[in-house]
């Protein structure tokens, strides 16, 4: 699969889905269900009131969450999916030990989109490239994180309106 990033648009996409007040945001509705805004704070109370509003405007400026009737956030189609890629990138962590064998959930997936930039531009595909504080990965791991890297792929390409610079701004 041919990605088409260029080295600064691969890291503002990374950036953007490596935020971990968006991971925490997609995880926890995805987990739990439905969140009304006014709730985010006591729902997720490791992040301060900026955190929690900039991860709600950016997922609903990239159609990751909606608002739904009830004036609640819910999960729109690409942040379903979007839980299930961090699942997925989590796992190929917990799997793997990395970035050690006992972390949080949003590292883990942190950690694995930093591996997996480097081969989101032409000329490094199918390369992931081990962080500078990072331990090398085995052969297995490697082979593993392609696949993880597939996903990655399938879902930013199912979901353009993530790679936009400007995204269109939620109503």
């Amino acid at each position: 699969m041919s990605t088409s990033f260029t080295p600064a648009e691969a890291r503002q996409v990374i950036d953007l889905l490596a935020s971990r007040s968006l991971i925490r945001l997609v995880t926890e509705i995805d987990d739990n269900g439905a969140i009304p805004p006014r709730r985010l704070a006591g729902t997720l109370p490791d992040l301060s009131a900026h955190q929690l509003r900039s991860a709600s405007d950016t997922a609903r400026a990239h159609g990751l969450v909606r608002v739904a009737p009830g004036a609640v956030l819910e999960l729109a189609d690409s942040g379903m999916e979007l839980a299930d890629l961090y699942d997925a990138l989590a796992r190929w962590a917990r799997r793997h030990s990395a970035p050690a064998a006992v972390c949080e959930f949003s590292s883990r997936v942190q950690h694995v989109l930093g591996l997996l930039a480097p081969s989101l531009t032409p000329g490094n595909a199918d390369r992931p490239a081990p962080l500078l504080d990072a331990r090398p990965i085995s052969a297995g791991a490697e082979a593993d994180l392609a696949r993880v890297r597939t996903l990655l792929i399938q879902w930013l390409a199912g979901n353009s309106q993530v790679t936009r610079v400007e995204p269109e701004r939620a109503a």
